[in-house]
């Protein structure tokens, strides 16, 4: 059989939406405005939360990950001369897979970033040092 050479083309099939690389995000919403985005771990990669608890030097962290694990962070090379990290910092970290105790650093959030996560709720109860204590203790009355 012989197609008709002006019989319009069948609809492209539907495509399913573009799915981002950039992973899980969260936006931030001040005043009824959209003011930025902030990137959460990506679960299926195996990246974790952690908080900074010691510099070692040569871009090299000791980092208290959310599983309870102390773990040697490495700040990867893209990253080493644009992000300082102290102390006490949210950190996004993905374990080694063949070493147990090493983990690469992915983000840092910086301080603002890291209390809004926790009054989300969006942070894990091991690591959460960043809630501001707004909330009465359970069992104290207020007068």
């Amino acid at each position: 059989m012989a197609e008709n050479p002006k019989a319009e083309p069948a609809p492209p099939e539907a495509s399913p939406p573009p799915t981002e690389d950039a992973g899980p995000v969260v936006e931030v919403v001040e005043g009824g405005q959209e003011v930025g985005r902030l990137p959460l771990p990506r679960r299926p990669r195996g990246e974790i939360f952690g908080v900074a608890s010691q510099l070692l030097g040569a871009a090299r962290i000791r980092v208290m990950c959310e599983d309870s694990l102390s773990r040697m962070g490495r700040i990867t090379g893209k990253m080493k001369k644009k992000m300082w990290i102290r102390e006490g910092d949210l950190l996004i970290i993905r374990p080694w897979g063949f070493q147990e105790g090493k983990a690469d650093i992915l983000f840092r959030y910086s301080r603002t970033q890291a209390q809004y996560l926790a009054r989300r709720n969006l942070l894990p109860a091991s690591i959460d040092i960043f809630s501001t204590g707004e909330t009465p203790a359970e069992g104290t009355t207020t007068s």
